[in-house]
C-alpha cells in the first residue's frame, strides 16, 4: 500500500499545545505527527504511516485498507 492512499487530516494546534499543525490518519488509529507548517506535518506523517504499518505487520495485526474516500481522490 502506498502512503498517499490514506486520507490525512491536518489541523492547527493551539498555542497551549505548542502551536504548529497536527496530521492524523483516521484509517490508522493513533497514527499522527506534527510540524511547524502544514507541509512539515504532512511530510512527518508519511514516516508515521510507514512505521505504523511496519509495527502492525511485525505484531501480526491486520493493516486496514485505505477508506473509500481516499481511493476516489
Amino acid at each position: 500500500m502506498r502512503q498517499l492512499e490514506y486520507p490525512i487530516l491536518i489541523a492547527p494546534l493551539s498555542a497551549e499545545d505548542g502551536g504548529g499543525f497536527v496530521a492524523t490518519v483516521p484509517d490508522l488509529p493513533g497514527c499522527m505527527s506534527d510540524g511547524e507548517t502544514p507541509e512539515e506535518a504532512m511530510f512527518n506523517v508519511m514516516d508515521a504511516i510507514e512505521e505504523w504499518i511496519d509495527a502492525s505487520r511485525t505484531l501480526g495485526r491486520d493493516v486496514p485498507s485505505p477508506s473509500r474516500q481516499a481511493q476516489r481522490a
